[in-house]
């Protein structure tokens, strides 16, 4: 070990549209909202994470917030660059240091993304003083984080639904045999709820809300085993502009959502039709792993064993399965051959 190591930081990031969660020393020290609160005068950011979410919906025409990332990919490079800057000063054993020590990243990337997309992802990191930046694909982070031995000469499936996009693939030796990324996830959901409620219940609603309607009565069937009280959403009556109250209940949750979650059913199909016929076999053994957020949505699971004939299995702690998966990649970096330099 040079003496230049020895003032090395090693964190692993999972960037992602919804959620940035890092490790540092084996423990998650992040986890906020991937927002930003920018200035519009000056271009200034005002509030990163937590802070800049409670303003969300909220601000005057001074103040706007972003979210840097679309898609779980870069879509504002400023705003990100600037998000990781500040995540980064948060990490409990970089807080406070005179001088900022030089950084060994890992970072995790949709599975569709472009050789653009990926130098943004670098560049950001770079500006951070990282040294060295490695890139994993999300559904390979995914299934080391779900706890399956990615190395082995078996196959098996991972299903992440996160903010931005559903990752879908069948991982095998180290590296992802056949996978599909689909641009329907957490947020899509989130906007099929704030429509639906604007078409049915004639109710305008902002995407904080509709995000709480879909945490607490979201639902991918119309019949679940354990019900779910009714819940009060408050929003603007778009006949009278007066603000109104209704109840919403699971059943008018999964309605609203059906068309996205037939989109999801799609790609894991297609994903299935593509696989090898060796590797279709280990899968029909070991299941599917469902991981992120979307793996939280009540009877999904249960939804999408009726349409694949598999059992799926929900990750311990799916919000958390790649980021868990990135900090182990970075624990074994000259293991895993699969991470991009």
């Amino acid at each position: 070990m040079g003496l230049f190591d020895m003032f090395t930081q090693e964190i692993a990031i999972d960037l992602g549209t919804a959620n940035t969660l890092i490790i540092h020393n084996n423990k998650i020290v992040i986890d906020q909202p991937s927002i930003v609160a920018l200035d519009r005068t000056t271009g200034k950011p005002i509030a990163v994470g937590e802070q800049a979410k409670q303003m969300q919906g909220k601000t005057h025409e001074d103040i706007r917030t972003i979210r840097p990332l679309k898609d779980g990919v870069i879509a504002d490079f400023h705003a990100s660059e600037h998000m990781i800057k500040e995540f980064i000063k948060q990490i409990p054993g970089i807080k406070g240091k005179l001088f900022q020590p030089a950084l060994k990243i890992v970072i995790c990337i949709p599975s569709g993304i472009t050789e653009v997309e990926k130098r943004a992802v670098r560049d950001s990191a770079q500006k951070v003083n990282a040294k060295e930046v490695r890139l994993i694909y999300e559904p390979m982070a995914a299934a080391i984080g779900v706890g399956i031995d990615v190395q082995k000469p078996e196959g098996n499936m991972i299903i992440d639904i996160g903010g931005g996009t559903t990752e879908i693939a069948v991982v095998a030796l180290g590296g992802i045999v056949c996978d599909k990324s689909v641009k329907t996830a957490g947020d899509v959901f989130t906007g099929d709820i704030a429509y639906y409620m604007r078409t049915q219940h004639n109710l305008y609603i902002g995407e904080r809300t509709a995000e709480r309607v879909k945490i607490e009565v979201g639902s991918a069937v119309e019949e679940l085993d354990v019900e779910i009280e009714d819940i009060p959403v408050q929003g603007r009556d778009l006949i009278t502009g007066k603000p109104k109250e209704i109840m919403v209940g699971y059943k008018e949750i999964a309605r609203a959502l059906d068309k996205s979650i037939i989109r999801i059913e799609d790609g894991v199909m297609e994903t299935l039709s593509l696989t090898p016929p060796e590797l279709a076999a280990d899968i029909y053994k070991t299941g599917i792993y469902l991981a992120g957020g979307g793996a939280l949505l009540r009877g999904l699971a249960d939804r999408l064993t009726k349409k694949t004939g598999l059992p799926v299995f929900v990750a311990e702690d799916p919000l958390r399965a790649v980021v868990r998966g990135t900090g182990i990649a970075l624990k074994n970096i000259d293991k895993f051959n699969f991470l991009n330099k």
